[in-house]
């Protein structure tokens, strides 16, 4: 559920049967002699592995709420696991016999297995380049480095889980390069736990050095790593360890403390967070200069921020507390930091504060909020990078977003090219306090990852050798953004990928896409695998609905707690709006969504059954009276919001997809994707949602239930694995929407 610190992270988002109604013609009168014909039977449907009931009863608030399926939350008992053996060969049968499998699973294959590599996660230091790279057909992403961004042969491997681990189980959760650049930190992790431990390599040689430092990071509260100025140590995110919490309090109470290299892990040092909340998030960042710590921490996963800083001489001082608006703070170049604040300014203003005051109330204004979005950064490269005479800046434009310049006054200064309609990232300065000089990740919908180098004294941009290569084309298509209107009255915007001069006719299949939360932005970005519904002439499309930070903090807010009706609403305005422009019709519509925007599936079928004729939903939310009782979970109240609150239960209550199945009910065609692993939305979500919704429809559209044993949350999932899954996944979504795959 949290915003991934690396922008490879994201391996799955980067992402004729029917329970919707046909639309009635108009009635024939039959000749009055005549007896009325006999309807149609409807076809029988699938006959389902069975799943008991055993009713269980809750009281909130005066309200009771009951349920059947809640014996299928305990993983550990051998009954579940047996059901989701049966529910797995169910499926299985079920998506093998698929018509477009053959042609799906040979085109993907050759996509995602083929010439492609993709590159991101950018670091700079001791004039080295870092990042990290995909190339099939190893099963994980890897770290290169380079000395020369503009020669491909000089990149060279330096930590290779693939080679670490031939099963392709072990992945790497973040990596961090040491300030002269001769050491990588790297938090490596098994099977999509996210369930990280902190090994250091040596650029130079590959080679694993020093001692492993245990539970750095995890699937809850993430993890960070900044090293010491002298580089011969490091502060790091721990946690807990041995019998320090019970077992199932070891997902919390994240701390920071200091690791000198060479010595003991059991030797070190405390440093801060015993008076930090237990859903705490923490990111770390040293400046070498003055040797001073930046720690910043989150409430969960609700978007309030406390800012804290060390001095050299080891003193802590808090200047930023949750609810006081700032949430983000940079070193500066001058003995100050630079802080963006919401408090006011929903999209955002940049301040700048001596570190001598440590006293927000004394920082001077450098950039106002504006008509665009000011974009704070959380974990990876920051949004706000200070060199020696420019500031460089992320503005989010209502999902697209573009790296603005100014001066150190705040004086703006010519923006570098970039690309239309497009998204940039990995904001990397080569020597901040020499130059001007700055690497950056540009993205678009029909345009793969390129990292860029500007020029800080020319001010040209040029493309480096660190530049995707996608097999996909998307010849011939256009990017067309609309706005649909909500129920509220709330303009949302849509962004459709289709071919150019395509007639509006309504004849089109369509996918739509959403997500809706945490203040995440659903940016423009070139998918391998979506090419294959351009090329059968599927359209597909990504809505910027409200939950996300689109259009600020206001746009996030309007989204979450008792708001969150508001982002299921937009969903449902951007589905209707293709309808109405004739871009598709429900018979022909398929609505995509994973994690949060698994819950906005839930919550689209139960509330709209009759909208579309397919749904795939990843790792999805559905239970949302009791998520808040596993771990991530926690983390997710202060942006669900939690039962013990009347008003935020009541709030919850209506619109929980779990609890919004109605017997009798004809649902679409709906496939569950989930990873036994999850440590992110516990897998036990799917299962349950699974066995309500088929227990209660009354189509013949099949509900599938597919879980992955060996993965998880989707980060860390080995590229084998990623093409079965696509496979499956888009053979639903052909087979349903009535189009036989082609070959190419």
């Amino acid at each position: 559920m949290k915003t991934p610190s690396l922008l490879l992270a994201l391996a799955l988002f980067l992402t004729a049967c029917s329970g919707a109604p046909e639309k009635p013609e108009a009635p024939i009168e039959a000749p009055a002699e005549a007896a009325p014909a006999a309807e149609p039977e409807a076809p029988p449907a699938p006959a389902y592995p069975e799943t008991r009931k055993a009713p269980v009863s809750d009281t909130y608030h005066g309200v009771t709420v009951t349920e059947d399926y809640r014996w299928l939350e305990d993983a550990s008992q051998p009954e579940v696991m047996t059901w989701v053996e049966a529910q797995n060969a169910f499926t299985r049968e079920k998506l093998d016999a698929l018509p477009g499998v053959p042609v799906l699973r040979e085109r993907i294959g050759a996509l995602m297995r083929g010439k492609r590599t993709q590159y991101g996660g950018l670091a700079f230091a001791g004039g080295h380049l870092f990042s990290f790279k995909v190339e099939p057909p190893k099963q994980q992403a890897f770290i290169v480095v380079t000395d020369d961004w503009n020669d491909s042969s000089a990149e060279r491997v330096v930590v290779d889980p693939n080679v670490l681990d031939p099963s392709g189980g072990t992945s790497i959760d973040w990596f961090f390069p040491s300030h002269d650049g001769k050491l990588l930190a790297v938090s490596l992790a098994k099977g999509g736990t996210e369930k990280g431990d902190l090994h250091v390599f040596e650029t130079a040689t590959g080679k694993q050095v020093h001692e492993v430092i245990p539970g750095v990071n995890g699937g809850t509260a993430g993890g960070s790593v900044a090293w010491a100025p002298d580089d011969r140590g490091f502060y790091y995110t721990r946690y807990p360890r041995g019998d320090e919490r019970p077992e199932d309090e070891k997902a919390f109470w994240v701390q920071v403390y200091f690791h000198r290299l060479g010595t003991p892990t059991e030797k070190d040092r405390y440093e801060l967070g015993k008076d930090f909340p237990k859903i705490a998030e923490i990111d770390l960042r040293v400046d070498r200069r003055s040797g001073r710590v930046l720690c910043t921490v989150q409430n969960g996963d609700g978007g309030e921020f406390s800012l804290h800083l060390r001095e050299k001489k080891g003193k802590w001082r808090t200047f930023s507390t949750f609810g006081d608006g700032l949430v983000q703070a940079v070193f500066g170049l001058k003995d100050d930091l630079y802080l963006v604040s919401l408090k006011g300014s929903p999209r955002g203003r940049l301040l700048r504060m001596p570190i001598k005051s440590l006293d927000p109330a004394k920082a001077v204004e450098l950039l106002p909020e504006g008509e665009d979005t000011l974009v704070p950064s959380f974990w990876g490269t920051p949004s706000i990078v200070l060199t020696k005479s420019r500031l460089y800046a992320t503005y989010q434009l209502g999902g697209p977003s573009q790296i603005r310049v100014f001066d150190h006054r705040g004086k703006a200064l010519p923006t570098p090219e970039q690309l239309p309609v497009a998204s940039v990232g990995d904001l990397t300065p080569v020597n901040a306090a020499k130059g001007d000089d700055l690497f950056f990740s540009a993205r678009s919908f029909l345009e793969p990852t390129t990292v860029f180098h500007l020029d800080g004294k020319s001010g040209k941009t040029a493309a480096t050798a660190l530049r995707a290569v996608n097999p996909a084309s998307y010849e011939g298509v256009e990017v067309i953004r609309e706005l649909a209107t909500s129920k509220d009255g709330t303009k949302v915007p849509v962004n459709i990928l289709a071919p150019k001069g395509i007639e509006l006719d309504g004849s089109h299949p369509l996918i739509l896409y959403g997500y809706g939360g945490y203040g995440v932005n659903m940016e423009p970005y070139s998918s391998t695998t979506n090419s294959v519904f351009l090329e059968n002439g599927i359209l597909y499309a990504v809505a910027n609905i409200r939950g996300g930070g689109e259009f600020g903090e206001a746009w996030h807010r309007q989204g979450n707690l008792e708001n969150k009706q508001n982002v299921f609403d937009d969903f449902e305005a951007v589905a209707r709006h293709l309808v109405t422009r004739g871009y598709t019709s429900s018979e022909r519509l398929g609505i995509r969504g994973g994690s949060n925007g698994g819950l906005l599936m839930g919550a689209t079928i139960t509330q709209h059954p009759e909208l579309a004729r397919v749904c795939v939903s990843h790792v999805g939310i559905y239970d949302m009276l009791r998520v808040e009782l596993h771990p991530n979970g926690a983390f997710n109240v202060t942006e669900f919001g939690t039962v013990k609150d009347e008003g935020q239960f009541r709030a919850l209550h209506a619109y929980s997809p779990y609890h919004r199945v109605v017997d009798g009910t004809a649902y679409p065609a709906t496939l569950l994707l989930t990873g036994m692993n999850d440590p992110r939305v516990d897998a036990l979500n799917s299962r349950k949602m699974a066995a309500r919704l088929q227990a209660a429809t009354a189509g013949d559209a099949p509900i599938l239930l597919r879980t992955s044993l060996d993965t998880g949350h989707g980060m860390g999932t080995p590229l084998d694995e990623q093409i079965a899954q696509y496979v499956d996944e888009f053979a639903f979504f052909f087979a349903h929407l009535g189009v036989e795959p082609k070959t190419p």
